[in-house]
């Protein structure tokens, strides 16, 4: 079958990922349908090997995976719907560069790609933007200038009462500091464990502290409590959005959210969690700065269609995806394949197209559409289409 005569709109869908972390039934909550009683973290709509999207209506390929694989083209993102419950792990995302090349090195190695301990499961970067669903969604995102740090430091320490927490503040002034105070805590040890109970009992009871008590109830003695109050706390209102960039460390803590992400499951982690944490490679990818505004403000296209573009950000300059967010009647015009996804409301998508007179589809709250190629697409109706497209 011809790219031409592929339907150019199918319906698509998914099961939500039971992370841990996750809301209970919050996919569903978020898409208007039944939930399954337990924690639903994340949705994905793409191609993914790990999760791809399958076909709902006829289609000449079972899922995304199969398209890509019958059309020799690769959708150059992964669209998720997020709904967090709990902190998710402290993590950051490589560059291509250092995605290939960990990538070549672990297979070299011999490390399978289910093992628990391998870093790189595919050669590509994860550069990610999300976009908050609903008010009051936590994330952390990038660390903060080092005076902050050692202000809140010096408060607690001085609230604690013992010097546990005087090698960190010593690592902490020191050259380089930031990626010396990081390490420190990371490479364990009695002084460590020390300076964490420190930290937790010191800030137990008061307000402004209270992220360190929330991370210590759901992972005890985790170093990366200490590692979070280092990172700027972010809270955003619905319809707020962040750009996190390859290098930058971040977690998010609770809230729904729409995520628009490079086609990798790359994740090196740093804390706040049970899984594999491999230091020194951590050490290599993250960038030891203090965190710019890491808010992606959106360009308003139309009277109602915005764009989420990482591109505005000179660390987005070659992402070649972006995130539209329609509230009505629109018309929107797509370079290449496309997902589309309603959270609110229902809309009714046509294509500008001749040879498909009259063509339209339905996209009601919890649907998501794959569009296969290129068009100019109208769109009228209400509430929040979401359409993640080449940018």
């Amino acid at each position: 079958m011809t790219a031409s005569s592929e339907p150019l709109f199918v319906e698509i869908a998914n099961v939500p990922r039971d992370y841990a972390w996750g809301r209970i039934d919050g996919v569903a909550g978020v898409m208007g349908a039944a939930g399954t009683g337990g924690p639903e973290a994340e949705l994905w709509l793409g191609a993914h090997p790990g999760s791809p999207a399958r076909a709902v209506d006829p289609a000449p390929w079972a899922t995304l995976l199969d398209w890509e694989r019958e059309n020799g083209e690769r959708l150059p993102f992964l669209l998720k719907i997020l709904v967090a419950g709990g902190p998710l792990s402290l993590q950051a995302h490589p560059t291509t560069a250092q995605a290939q090349a960990g990538f070549a090195d672990e297979d070299a190695r011999g490390i399978p790609l289910e093992a628990a301990h391998r870093n790189y499961k595919d050669p590509y970067a994860k550069p990610e933007l999300i976009v908050a669903l609903e008010d009051g969604f936590e994330a952390l995102c990038g660390f903060r200038p080092l005076d902050e740090i050692l202000a809140d430091v010096d408060a607690l320490a001085a609230r604690s009462g013992s010097d546990a927490l005087a090698p960190w503040r010593e690592v902490l002034t020191g050259a380089d500091g930031l990626r010396a105070g990081f390490a420190w805590l990371l490479g364990g040890g009695a002084g460590v464990d020390l300076a964490v109970a420190a930290l937790v009992a010191a800030a137990s009871g008061d307000g402004s502290f209270e992220l360190v008590t929330r991370l210590a109830e759901a992972y005890p003695g985790d170093p990366g409590i200490a590692i979070a109050l280092m990172m700027r706390h972010v809270t955003l209102a619905a319809g707020e959005s962040l750009w996190l960039p390859a290098g930058n460390i971040h977690a998010y803590l609770r809230g729904a959210g729409v995520e628009l992400m490079g086609p990798s499951d790359n994740v090196l982690r740093g804390g706040l969690t049970p899984k594999h944490v491999d230091v020194a490679e951590l050490e290599r990818v993250l960038t030891f700065s203090a965190s710019d505004d890491d808010h992606l403000v959106p360009v308003e296209l139309a009277a109602d269609v915005r764009s989420y573009r990482p591109r505005i950000h000179a660390s987005g300059a070659d992402v070649p995806f972006e995130l539209l967010a329609v509230t009505g009647d629109a018309r929107l015009e797509l370079a290449g394949p496309s997902i589309a996804v309603a959270t609110d409301g229902a809309f009714t998508l046509s294509a500008e197209d001749a040879a498909e007179p009259g063509a339209g589809i339905e996209v009601r709250r919890g649907v998501a559409l794959f569009v296969s190629r290129a068009a100019r697409v109208q769109v009228t109706g209400s509430g929040r289409l979401w359409v993640a497209t080449a940018g």
